[in-house]
């Protein structure tokens, strides 16, 4: 039986990131495989110049983007299966639209796999942040003092809150599952889930002024698009309850940074921030200084448990193509516009 001819793009130390030794062996063995054996990413031109003849090409993070002497070029190719996050880096201009629904080219990406990265650290910030553990331990560290002084010891924390999802993305459906054993109300704001999808999902469908309103801490998980940046304001963050708290592991433009700013420093709620706007933040944004608020230098996504999941659900998605299976990852065509 022939073999389904594999065009691999990313580099070793990708390779070595994301795919487990058994796992790349068992792709090696399933596909007639040619890889990048080198230690940088190959350019568009290369790319154009190696694509004819191949039925599928892997990409994933620091690949080329694509161009349309690449799509003219490849003759044979049925998949774009993308070993990393996001796929619209790889389709500048009007490529998605005119190349891959045109051609009817199925595009995988394994961003779930990092959703359960920062899931999982979104919880972590869910149970660290009320508990104000990082400023008692600081003033542990720093100080003679027995923990920090004026900072509360009791509330209301995770078990039993009332938790706001903005946005039911991969990984706001995965911070919903993992939220299940914490005995919660969890409130969602999205405008693109059915009141049926929400009951499947366990939560309940409101506006956004009534998530900020009713939440003991709210989770920001809405993709960077245009519909989005500022999406939430004064008028949302002003809603918030006393010691509320706030996380975003999402994309900063999303929380219009001056309103927040100006909520943050008044004290009155709690935040985690694993993205800014700008970000990095400059040495001397007045966002680093707050007492009550916890930053992070964007690595909610990082964890060997998802990145090794890409490698897997990369493998699998190809498997299930060339079955002729449908391929879970699969991004759709007709929601690609409000995809992060």
């Amino acid at each position: 039986m022939c073999k389904h001819l594999v065009l691999y793009a990313p580099t070793r130390a990708h390779t070595q990131r994301v795919f487990r030794p058994e796992t790349y062996e068992r792709f090696l063995a399933g596909f007639e495989v040619v890889a990048n054996q080198s230690d940088r990413n190959y350019t568009t031109a290369e790319l154009e110049d190696f694509i004819p003849g191949y039925e599928a090409i892997v990409t994933g993070w620091g690949v080329a983007p694509l161009s349309e002497r690449f799509f003219e070029r490849a003759d044979r190719l049925r998949m774009i299966a993308h070993s990393a996050g996001t796929v619209k880096p790889f389709f500048p201009g009007d490529l998605w639209e005119k190349q891959v629904v045109a051609r009817g080219i199925c595009v995988f990406s394994a961003n779930h796999a990092i959703a359960y990265n920062v899931a999982e650290a979104t919880i972590g910030y869910m149970i660290m942040v009320p508990r104000r553990w990082f400023e008692h331990a600081l003033a542990i560290r720093t100080t003679a003092d027995w923990g920090a002084p004026g900072v509360p010891r009791n509330g209301q924390y995770l078990l039993g809150s009332t938790v706001g999802i903005v946005s039911a993305s991969k990984v706001g459906r995965e911070v919903i599952r993992m939220l299940q054993p914490f005995d919660c109300t969890v409130l969602l704001y999205d405008p693109f889930v059915s009141e049926w999808e929400a009951g499947r999902l366990g939560v309940r469908l409101c506006s956004l002024d009534e998530l900020f309103a009713k939440s003991d801490i709210v989770s920001v998980h809405a993709p960077h698009i245009p519909a989005t940046v500022g999406l939430i304001g004064r008028r949302e963050l002003k809603r918030m309850k006393d010691g509320a708290t706030l996380i975003n592991t999402s994309r900063g433009k999303v929380i219009d940074r001056e309103a927040l700013y100006e909520e943050l420093r008044t004290g009155r709620i709690l935040a985690a921030l694993d993205v800014t706007d700008p970000e990095p933040l400059a040495a001397d944004d007045p966002i680093r200084k707050l007492p009550n608020v916890i930053v992070t230098p964007h690595i909610s996504g990082a964890g060997s448990y998802g990145y090794l999941m890409i490698g897997e659900l990369t493998l699998r998605a190809l498997e299930d193509f060339f079955a002729g299976r449908p391929v879970i990852g699969q991004v759709p065509y007709e929601s690609y516009e409000i995809l992060a």
